[in-house]
């Protein structure tokens, strides 16, 4: 039973997270704050922790800081901010995922599932392979769903678990059109309503992510009004 730690200053969503999450499986251990939850985790740490960013004595940021200095355990931030400055800040410390509120609580078990596949990976834990865990090469894109690490041209590349989703739902089928709707299925679920705007943001990032180790990258193409297909180089 994976251990998680919910760390929030909202009681009703530390209620009936820790609800969902017990119903699914996991142990859940519950704080008000960053400062509560780092003198926990100092004495013992979670296989997991689902931090909120804004929080009174230590916010998201300054705990996960702290985390780093000793541990790679997967996190995930809670986030009602649009703010980009605050997501890309948060990755370059080390989350592995974000879920802005209000969330759909069963796309935070999915999110907490798939980041939990890949610790057992990294740890060398067995995992049952799947069509969705089969490692992808297309060109010089590989993708190792378990690790959940991709490597463009040898070098790697850092992705949120949503972009890597998107990614993955590209690349499995090279030549083929996914549309916006169907790609928003597949980062997201029917209980959160995103538009357009939000597949193509992820989108764009994605393509950032990889012009960064790659300036010439142009396996992403949009077709303008349908979606996007992944053309394998």
């Amino acid at each position: 039973m994976s251990k998680i730690a919910l760390v929030d200053d909202d009681r009703n969503i530390l209620t009936s997270v820790s609800m969902t999450l017990e119903a699914e499986g996991f142990e859940v251990e519950t704080y008000n704050d960053g400062q509560q939850a780092y003198e926990a985790f100092t004495k013992k740490l979670p296989d997991m922790a689902v931090l909120d960013i804004k929080m009174p004595r230590m916010d998201g940021m300054d705990l996960l800081q702290r985390l780093r200095q000793k541990s790679a355990m997967p996190v995930i931030f809670l986030t009602s901010k649009d703010d980009e400055i605050d997501e890309v800040l948060g990755l370059r410390m080390g989350a592995d995922d974000y879920v802005k509120k209000p969330f759909s609580q069963r796309l935070l078990v999915e999110r907490i599932r798939a980041l939990l596949r890949r610790q057992d990976a990294v740890d060398g834990n067995v995992v049952a392979e799947t069509e969705d865990t089969k490692v992808i090469e297309r060109g010089e894109l590989r993708m190792d769903p378990l690790r959940h690490a991709v490597a463009w041209k040898g070098q790697d590349v850092s992705l949120t678990v949503t972009e890597f989703l998107l990614l993955q739902a590209l690349a499995q089928r090279p030549g083929f059109v996914k549309s916006r709707d169907q790609l928003m299925d597949v980062a997201y679920d029917d209980q959160v309503y995103v538009d357009d705007r939000t597949i193509d943001s992820h989108i764009k990032r994605l393509r950032k992510k990889l012009r960064m180790v790659d300036p010439e990258f142009s396996a992403i193409e949009t077709l303008y009004g349908i979606g996007y297909r992944y053309n394998e180089e």
